[in-house]
């Protein structure tokens, strides 16, 4: 079966939100299509209209199993059913009420359990979605992959640098599909962006800025907490699994993105995105240093996990780009309401500006001629140096003062009904039913977890950490 969500895409809609034209003058590497896009014109306003090439490869029956039925479980597991062939057969939760939630929502014919080992003993099971506190991952996907399961694991892959390892020498030991489930890595957005920066058309990149602010306590973690939330109906002690064991608290339950022991905070939790972004697009391993600030700003609510994180990265030359710099930014107390996610690469001749699944691209074309004049040596020139001044620049550019023309660039956009996150299930379940390539697998993950779980090392520590992309190994520093 194949997905044509692109058939009815409503183009008042655009020319609604788009009031001007956007490629005079932009020159001729914009000029021809790119792949997976096309362009539409009405009324002499254009803009391309993203195209994904991910498709269905097949239909063949797969069996997924849910580990973790909170908020993000939901979404994966309500994604996942819409590939054809997927049937959500069973959930796991330590919540009770999420069990019969799942119940409700999914069939009550489905399984559940409050132990994610029951899942991983059925033979019926031929995939789980681990949708854990990130504590659990590592344990959670090992054992999956060593019961015969394939793997999509939420982002990021693992809570600690050192356990990305034992994940990736059991994804090789099983030859199991595994893929980390940051969307971004499948993005359409993401994907034509590559191809446009590959084209040369914003010259050689130089830097790139990338931020994800929140404004609302939700953005922030703070989550709903039922209430019959207590001991009886939540399993705290297997939550709490290695982490320091303390007395039941139904927030740190509902809540624990905002605590250490269970979570990676901002950066963990939003910089990864930022990041698996920037390597598909860049083809990049990964930084080699991170110098990070953190802070809590606004939620001090009990929680130890930063609310703004502030850092830079570099980006060492390989064979597959030059150096480059990334600023990165997460703010959960944005006081200036916008919130938004964006990344900006920003070239010699351009910037591709990335929301989330769309972007836009600007070019940048300057004059051979330097110009004179304004904030200029030549204004503190005598009148008779002036005029020679003048007399020579003319024989050499002639009447051109010089600067530069801005082009008004290309917007690219997806179809309104656009959804990454089906993109990325989609390509899993390829993987599974195909043996196609996974990109985000076990080594990207941790190649995109490390750098972001860095950015919380070196705010604590308040010094750079370094990073062998290549190995995936701290430095010493």
């Amino acid at each position: 079966m194949k997905f044509e969500r692109f058939q009815n895409f409503n183009l008042h809609w655009y020319m609604q939100k788009n009031r001007r034209s956007f490629i005079r003058n932009i020159g001729a590497s914009l000029t021809s299509v790119a792949v997976g896009s096309s362009f539409i014109e009405k009324n002499h306003e254009q803009f391309s209209l993203l195209k994904s090439d991910i498709k269905v490869a097949s239909n063949d029956k797969i069996n997924i199993g849910l580990i973790g039925a909170g908020i993000i479980g939901h979404f994966d597991a309500d994604t996942a059913l819409k590939v054809p062939g997927v049937k959500l057969v069973a959930a796991c939760d330590l919540y009770t009420g999420r069990l019969d939630a799942a119940k409700e929502k999914w069939g009550k014919e489905i399984f559940v359990t409050r132990d994610y080992r029951e899942i991983l003993q059925r033979k019926d099971i031929d995939a789980v979605l681990i949708c854990t506190p990130d504590h659990w991952h590592q344990k959670i996907a090992i054992d999956a992959m060593r019961a015969g399961k394939h793997v999509y694991c939420e982002k990021p892959m693992v809570q600690k640098i050192e356990h990305g390892y034992g994940i990736i020498n059991a994804q090789k030991e099983t030859g199991k599909v595994f893929q980390v489930g940051s969307q971004r890595a499948s993005s359409v957005a993401i994907l034509e962006a590559k191809r446009q920066l590959n084209s040369g058309v914003i010259g050689d990149l130089t830097f790139i800025q990338a931020f994800c602010d929140r404004s609302d306590g939700r953005g922030a973690w703070q989550y709903s907490i039922p209430r019959d939330a207590s001991p009886e109906t939540i399993d705290f002690n297997r939550f709490l699994g290695d982490a320091p064991k303390v007395p039941f608290d139904p927030i740190r339950f509902f809540r624990w993105r905002n605590y250490s022991d269970y979570g990676t905070g901002a950066a963990g939790d939003l910089i990864v995105h930022l990041l698996t972004g920037i390597h598909v697009i860049t083809d990049s391993l990964g930084p080699n240093s991170i110098y990070s600030l953190g802070d809590i700003k606004y939620w001090k609510d009990g929680r130890d996990a930063y609310d703004l994180v502030n850092a830079l990265m570099n980006y060492t030359k390989s064979d597959k780009h030059n150096a480059f710099q990334v600023s990165t930014r997460v703010n959960l107390s944005d006081g200036e309401g916008k919130g938004g996610f964006g990344i900006k690469l920003i070239g010699t001749e351009g910037v591709i500006d990335i929301g989330w699944n769309e972007f836009k691209v600007k070019t940048l074309k300057r004059k051979a001629a330097p110009g004179y004049g304004g904030y200029d040596s030549y204004e503190s020139f005598s009148e008779k140096q002036k005029k020679e001044f003048q007399k020579w620049y003319e024989s050499e550019y002639g009447k051109d003062q010089g600067g530069y023309d801005l082009a008004d660039g290309i917007d690219f956009k997806p179809a309104q009904d656009y959804d990454d996150r089906l993109d990325h299930l989609i390509v899993f379940f390829n993987g599974i039913r195909t043996n196609s390539k996974i990109v985000e697998d076990a080594s990207f993950g941790l190649r995109a977890a490390a750098p972001s779980i860095a950015c919380n090392l070196s705010a604590k520590l308040g010094k750079p950490i370094n990073w062998d992309p290549v190995n995936m190994q701290l430095l010493g520093s």
